[in-house]
């Protein structure tokens, strides 16, 4: 490789690491991101430099095949709305790795077919590779995608011997790429690919189907992963160390996310792939109905916090993201600090439905960073708290999560204790139970919990004058 290249390949490989490293807080992660784009930048132009690409297409075409690209990303970029941001993620990431599985395909059609260079045994695994998990990561992100967005297959899909049926599908890719290996025994190379890359579809489609509920972030994290390693094998077929680099960044740190994420559900990775846990609530919607709740109007919430309460713990959740209401939390932040109140918030690890979601939807209206707080630093504080505040979340403060007697599709995640606070008050449209589809026992709690029934934003805002007028 010429000396330019390789060096431009060596400033985007650092501008990558030093990018990630600067999105672990919320006050560099913008220029981390803009790092990493530059990055790309250099990536890419070396790219077309060092591949010789203009033996297949014309300069125009390659600029604007770049330019098409940058549009369509930048608008949707700047169009979503947070409470989508995981069904961009997915769709981005199944892209990525639908990319990483034909750049693998037409790789091998060009050695196999044409006769042009010579495959190796270990180029010829990094093509398989490729495929497989490339492809998989493609038709797992579609339907997460749908599943997000609610069009189609929502909850959890299941059949009998599901997972049987899975393994059989995953032996016959094993089989076929043997068959590839040891020059198309049985097949013809070329047809064992087409027949792997229909078998890696279906299996990715049977893969994420059963999934549902709180899980489907972490499966989106896992593809994710699998879309970096289907790149970093892409790299290795076509001897590109931006794309090795890059590739293995994305599946180290998917990885990890996905164990966090994991870890922060309280249950295995396997568990939660293998088990397909459905969104099941506990309780029918007659049942609700028949129980007793304390519900309160703004009017007596703001009276208990501009009277009683001292220390106040705020729970954000995604019905807070869904109503776009963090403007209004932080004027009822800047009313109750304004009378000597002691604010503070708990952020669960998985709350909305993201790592992070929380922490920038506050940060970006002005709510101090160091006012939030993770799960096992703000727990303890709610022993000495006078009101918890939950917005527009269920599963994350649910109780019966850590109850052995209860079993349900979050049993032993880890949960923020607002049971332990003098009271709670939900700001909720409705009795519904969360995202898991668990109904929790706080509610109708009519001693500790105040229910005051509102949108997130509309609730705020008049428990923000309830406060002033008290």
């Amino acid at each position: 490789m010429q000396v330019a290249p390789f060096l431009a390949y060596l400033a985007a490989a650092a501008l990558f690491i030093y990018g990630i490293r600067r999105l672990r807080t919320p006050e560099t992660a913008r220029s981390g991101n803009t790092l990493a784009a530059v990055g790309m930048v250099i990536a890419l132009i070396a790219t077309i430099f060092v591949a010789d690409i203009d033996q297949v297409l014309s300069a125009g075409e390659i600029v604007g095949g770049v330019l098409v690209g940058s549009v369509v990303g930048a608008g949707a970029a700047q169009r979503v709305q947070m409470t989508a941001m995981p069904q961009m993620v997915a769709a981005f990431n199944g892209v990525g790795g639908g990319a990483a599985a034909l750049i693998a395909v037409s790789e091998f059609y060009r050695v196999e077919a044409l006769g042009q260079g010579q495959e190796t045994l270990v180029s010829s695994i990094a093509v398989l590779f490729s495929v497989i998990i490339g492809t998989v990561s493609f038709a797992g992100s579609i339907i997460a995608f749908t599943k997000l967005q609610e069009l189609a297959l929502t909850g959890s899909v299941t059949f009998p011997l599901q997972q049987v049926v899975n393994a059989a599908i995953f032996l016959g890719i094993l089989l076929l790429s043997a068959n590839i290996l040891a020059g198309g025994l049985v097949l013809s190379p070329l047809a064992s690919l087409y027949l792997i890359l229909g078998a890696s579809l279906l299996l990715g489609v049977l893969f994420v189907i059963p999934i549902g509920g709180a899980d489907m972030p972490i499966v989106i994290s896992l593809l994710n992963a699998f879309t970096g390693l289907a790149a970093a094998a892409s790299g290795f077929v076509l001897s590109n160390y931006a794309l090795i680099i890059s590739g293995t960044l994305v599946g180290a740190s998917g990885t990890i996310l996905t164990r966090l994420m994991s870890g922060a559900l309280g249950r295995p990775l396997g568990k939660i792939i293998f088990a397909g846990i459905a969104a099941t609530g506990s309780s029918s919607t007659e049942q609700q109905e028949d129980r007793e709740v304390n519900d309160a109007s703004a009017s007596e919430v703001g009276e208990y916090l501009a009277d009683e309460a001292e220390k106040v713990v705020i729970v954000p959740g995604y019905g807070l993201a869904v109503a776009q209401a963090q403007q209004a939390m932080r004027d009822l932040v800047e009313t109750l600090e304004s009378e000597g109140k002691e604010v503070l918030f708990g952020i669960h690890p998985v709350a909305g439905r993201m790592p992070g979601h929380m922490n920038v939807l506050l940060t970006e209206v002005g709510i101090p960073y160091e006012k939030l707080y993770d799960l096992e630093d703000i727990n303890p504080e709610f022993d000495d708290a006078d009101a918890a505040i939950i917005v527009g979340a269920n599963d994350v403060v649910n109780p019966s999560a850590n109850d052995p007697e209860v079993e349900s599709p979050i049993s032993g995640m880890p949960v923020l204790t607002v049971e332990n606070a003098e009271h709670v008050i939900f700001i909720k449209r409705s009795l519904s139970p969360g995202f898991a589809g668990v109904d929790n026992p706080l509610f109708y709690d009519t001693e500790k919990t105040m229910m005051l029934f509102s949108d997130a934003k509309q609730g705020l805002q008049d428990l923000n004058e309830a406060v002033k007028n008290a």
